[in-house]
């Protein structure tokens, strides 16, 4: 039976809702670190809950839009949820409500008490937020709010190596902010509008083809550098190594993804006025951006600061699908989108258990743990595997999307990177694998062989399941994926959606 209106505007409202409702309870409860404990969780896991039932209620119903306060498009705040927005919004719960789990065993009582969990929750309402607006305004207010969470979060304990990943992460964010805000001020004064539908009508018509693309390349420089494409992703490696594992995971799997949705939407619905010159210059970044992570991820002896580097190699796969502009390219960035999600996320977060047992994250002074944690070896494996792109896990299929459409697009260069990126990252797993997992213990160094998980081990295994379902359940998701690439290849449904037909 078909929701009814008011019901659906609920569903839309409440990736929202939730996780303001959580941060407000979090800081009323400031002085019960155990209260805000399980406000985390129970936040969390309603916003999974949400994300679930957007999903479900965009399956049965197509896009669905709420127009704040009765306004309608584009004079009020709306916010639109289509297949892509919907499938982003999931995602975010599957990470948030893991990194509350993880975080109750793995996160000081210090930090949990000087506002670990509000920041958490400011944090997934900002990525909720960036993912439903359907305004180019209120996407620089959930930048901005995600901004300052991410920021807090990252120097969260004071330690010197925090403050000064945090001082180089927020300086280079700040510059993408102003690039971002300086575009909104040129579309809004050749266009009037930035509501997303209406920008999809108008510009063609406000702006000449040589100040669209010039505008164009502005957003694509601001979101590029909160995406960590090259040559703008060096803030990375260098921050998100320094807080703790539950911050470094929900980084890993959703800021610099938030960045890519940004070209995703964008790139499909607003800019698309040149895309033989601007597509392929996302192409180009593409191959340079895989190359250049994978290649420093090879490099490294230190497990966070390789899977970081990991991050910026995966974000070129996502890109190339956008630079490709087909369906299957599309569809193949989107499932790679969720893959990727989920398998950064679990191996940040085992990282930390090694870290947990073992004292230290450089690979020369692990090993062993294969041998004393082999559930933790599994759970490793599951994500490494399927981030090299082993069948029948979701990599494989992702990358076979990804390489399929590129091969129909006559990209054969571009085909030729991947593939021999591929190669690099199972390499660069299997370095990880060797130093912290297979081989003896190193002589002389201290063990902490009963040192307990706790809850960290639950989401980690949690994770690791919904990565072999993601390849075990390919068709279905493949299909979903399909069906949000032909959405965003067809504007005039989201724009009849948002502006009414």
């Amino acid at each position: 039976m078909p929701l009814a209106s008011h019901d659906a505007a609920n569903l839309l409202v409440l990736p929202v809702l939730v996780p303001l409702t959580s941060a407000a309870a979090s800081l009323l409860a400031w002085r019960s670190v155990r209260v805000q404990r399980r406000i985390g969780v129970i936040g969390a896991g309603l916003h999974l809950a949400a994300g679930l039932g957007l999903l479900a209620m965009v399956w049965r119903r197509g896009i669905v839009v709420y127009q704040a306060g009765g306004w309608p498009a584009p004079f009020g705040i709306t916010l639109v949820a289509d297949y892509l927005s919907a499938i982003m919004v999931l995602l975010a719960g599957i990470v948030g409500f893991s990194v509350a789990v993880y975080s109750l065993d793995s996160v000081d009582v210090r930090r949990q008490a000087f506002g670990f969990y509000p920041l958490l929750h400011l944090l997934i309402m900002g990525v909720s937020g960036a993912f439903l607006t359907g305004d180019m305004f209120n996407l620089y207010v959930w930048f901005e709010v995600m901004l300052i969470a991410s920021f807090v979060l990252l120097a969260l304990g004071g330690e010197r190596l925090q403050l000064e990943g945090g001082l180089k992460y927020v300086t280079l964010n700040l510059i993408a902010s102003a690039l971002f805000l300086a575009g909104l001020g040129l579309l809004y004064g050749e266009t009037g509008t930035l509501n997303m539908a209406d920008l999809n009508v108008k510009l063609p018509a406000a702006i000449p083809p040589g100040l669209a693309t010039t505008v164009a390349m502005l957003f694509l420089i601001a979101f590029s550098i909160k995406a960590a494409v090259f040559p703008l992703f060096f803030w990375l490696p260098d921050s998100y190594h320094t807080p703790p594992v539950a911050v470094s995971a929900v980084f890993s799997g959703l800021l610099t993804k938030v960045g890519v949705y940004a070209l995703l939407r964008c790139f499909t619905l607003v800019f698309v006025q040149d895309v033989g010159y601007t597509h392929t210059i996302i192409l180009v970044a593409a191959g340079f951006t895989m190359v250049t992570g994978v290649l420093g991820a090879v490099a490294q002896q230190e497990m966070r600061r390789l899977l970081s580097f990991h991050i910026i190699s995966q974000i070129g796969y996502l890109l190339m699908g956008l630079g490709l502009f087909t369906p299957l390219a599309l569809a193949g960035a989107i499932y790679f989108m969720a893959h990727v999600i989920i398998a950064k996320a679990t191996l940040f977060l085992v990282s930390g258990a090694a870290h947990r047992i073992s004292g230290t994250y450089q690979l020369g002074h692990l090993g062993g743990l294969y041998r004393s944690r082999p559930v933790l070896a599994f759970v490793f494996l599951v994500p490494a595997l399927s981030l090299a792109g082993l069948p029948p896990l979701s990599g494989f299929f992702a990358k076979l999307l990804l390489v399929r459409a590129g091969i129909e697009a006559a990209q054969y260069a571009m085909v030729a990177v991947a593939l021999a990126v591929s190669i690099l990252t199972l390499y660069s797993m299997m370095k990880i694998w060797t130093g912290a997992f297979w081989r003896p213990v190193p002589e002389g160094l201290p063990r902490h062989e009963s040192a307990r998980l706790g809850t960290m081990l639950p989401p980690m295994l949690w994770l690791a399941a919904c990565t072999l379902a993601l390849g075990l359940s390919a068709e279905p998701l493949v299909a979903l994926s399909m069906r949000a690439a032909e959405s965003l290849l067809d504007p005039s449904w989201y724009v009849t959606a948002v502006l009414g037909g």
